[in-house]
């Protein structure tokens, strides 16, 4: 796994969908500690052309969450102006069972991600199996712990 770190660049992240969605659209006190880390910018999110098409699928469908369209595109552009674009992505050396999921998977790997957050089981089963390779998968509220504990460089 690529390894960008600088002394003093932030610390780069991949957020799945629904982790997303609870930072912009609803503001869920669970996500309190990853939001403040990229405010401040201790973290560099990272996306990519397939993690922009499923957050603005997400947001379109009807019936879920119902967001006005002028939201939709107000949120996609506040997380892309916020977010880091990596355009070549690679597989990834292990398979999410999820297929949906990989394209997290394949965008931390390859963008050197110190935190991929999610709440998906089937990508939160991989932490062990990567976090030898630098890779913490882990849930907003396992980051939130390891922030409490300063583990989060």
């Amino acid at each position: 796994m690529p390894n960008p770190a600088v002394p003093g660049a932030p610390t780069r992240v991949v957020i799945d969908t629904n982790v997303l969605l609870a930072l912009w659209l609803f503001a869920d006190p669970e996500v309190a500690a990853l939001r403040g880390a990229l405010e401040s910018g201790a973290l560099l999110a990272l996306r990519s052309p397939a993690t922009d098409a499923e957050v603005a699928d997400v947001l379109a469908r009807p019936g879920l969450f119902d967001v006005p369209p002028a939201r939709q595109a107000d949120l996609l552009a506040a997380w892309q102006g916020l977010a880091l674009a990596v355009a070549d992505i690679a597989p990834a050396p292990c398979r999410c069972r999820d297929r949906d999921d990989q394209k997290f998977l394949d965008l931390a790997v390859t963008a050197g991600a110190r935190w991929l957050v999610t709440r998906d089981k089937a990508l939160l089963k991989l932490d062990r199996r990567l976090r030898s390779k630098g890779l913490a998968i882990t849930t907003p509220l396992g980051y939130a712990q390891a922030a409490a504990d300063g583990a989060t460089a």
